[in-house]
C-alpha cells in the first residue's frame, strides 16, 4: 500500500470523526465538539488533497463518500442507538459492494 492510500484512509477516518462531532455538537451549541468539527474536516481535506496526488479523483471521491457513509451508518447504529432495519443494512451492503466494484475496476 502506497503512502497515498494511507493518507486516503486517514482522510476517511477524519471525515467520520468530523461528522460524528457534528452530531455531538448539538447544532453547534457545545463548544468542544463544534471546534472539533472544523479541526477534523480541515485535517480530512488536507489528507484527501495529498492522497489525490496519486489516486484518480473519480475513484477517490466515490470510495471516500461511500465508505464514509457506510461508516457513519455504523457509528449511528452503535453509538447513537439509531434503528438498524433490514433495508438500512441491505443499503449499506450495496454501498460497500459498489465501493469494492469501483476499486476492482482500477485493476482491470
Amino acid at each position: 500500500m502506497s503512502w497515498a492510500w494511507l493518507f486516503f484512509a486517514l482522510a476517511i477516518a477524519l471525515e467520520v470523526c468530523g461528522t460524528t462531532c457534528m452530531k455531538l455538537s448539538e447544532g453547534f451549541s457545545r463548544l468542544t465538539p463544534s471546534v472539533l468539527v472544523f479541526v477534523f474536516y480541515g485535517l480530512c481535506y488536507g489528507a484527501f488533497v495529498i492522497a489525490l496526488k496519486h489516486i484518480d479523483l473519480s475513484l477517490a471521491y466515490a470510495i471516500w463518500a461511500g465508505l464514509g457513509t457506510a461508516l457513519i451508518v455504523v457509528v449511528g447504529i452503535l453509538w447513537f442507538k439509531e434503528p438498524a432495519g433490514t433495508l438500512k443494512i441491505i443499503s449499506v451492503g450495496l454501498i460497500v459492494i459498489g465501493v469494492l466494484g469501483l476499486s476492482l475496476s482500477e485493476k482491470v
